[in-house]
């Protein structure tokens, strides 16, 4: 798979059955994520759905498969916290290492810096010491290749598998704070114009590949 032939586009509920054979073997095989049971595919388009009301999540698709997800949500339902969100990455489990973490977050943020959002932030359970089996340090080494910085780290919180995790806080800023700031938008009010730019995005990766058929 190389980055011209996947494109990434906003999810739906409808996705929900797909995207939920991308996280259960998180849940079922890993402390990626601290939630011990898979969700039904109700409950969880009923989590798109409503992140979808405020936030972005976008969907990766190869060859009319859903291979990632991502998504924003609240980092905290205080209002003060408004101009903050915490985002979530998951890839198919035989697709992780090709790149498609890093498209869906720079989807993600270029959405949220459309909305207003200034601070991205994520929450990342680590290994309390050596990795192991369920978990080892790649999410936390993910988030620092793209620019967060760590700011705090929570000590044997995460109990699963029977064993102890901790947690840690990255933050990214990728917007400048101001005396008098903007409410952020609702994803609805950006949504045409983002959806327009990530069609225009795979059609430039398409002519590319057309172009480069051409030489060959």
């Amino acid at each position: 798979m190389t980055g011209r032939d996947m494109k990434i586009r906003t999810a739906s509920p409808r996705d929900g059955a797909a995207l939920l054979k991308i996280y259960g073997p998180y849940v079922e095989r890993t402390a990626i994520t601290f939630e011990y049971r898979v969700p039904s595919v109700e409950e969880f388009s009923g989590r798109i759905e409503r992140t979808l009301k405020q936030y972005p999540y976008f969907a990766a698709e190869f060859e009319g498969e859903l291979v990632g997800y991502a998504y924003a949500g609240p980092f905290h339902e205080r209002e003060a916290y408004d101009w903050a969100v915490e985002t979530s990455i998951y890839v198919a489990w035989d697709q992780r290492k090709m790149g498609i973490g890093r498209r869906l977050h720079d989807a993600l943020e270029t959405a949220l810096r459309e909305q207003g959002i200034l601070n991205m932030n994520a929450c990342v359970a680590c290994p309390c010491g050596e990795a192991d089996e369920y978990l080892t340090w790649s999410s936390l080494e993910f988030h620092r290749h793209l620019g967060y910085r760590l700011v705090g780290e929570f000590w044997q919180c995460g109990y699963k598998f029977g064993r102890w995790y901790n947690m840690a806080w990255l933050e990214r800023h990728i917007g400048d704070h101001l005396g008098e700031q903007p409410v952020p938008k609702a994803f609805g009010d950006i949504r045409e114009r983002m959806e327009q730019g990530l069609s225009a995005c795979s059609g430039h990766q398409e002519n590319r590949k057309i172009e480069e058929d051409r030489r060959t």
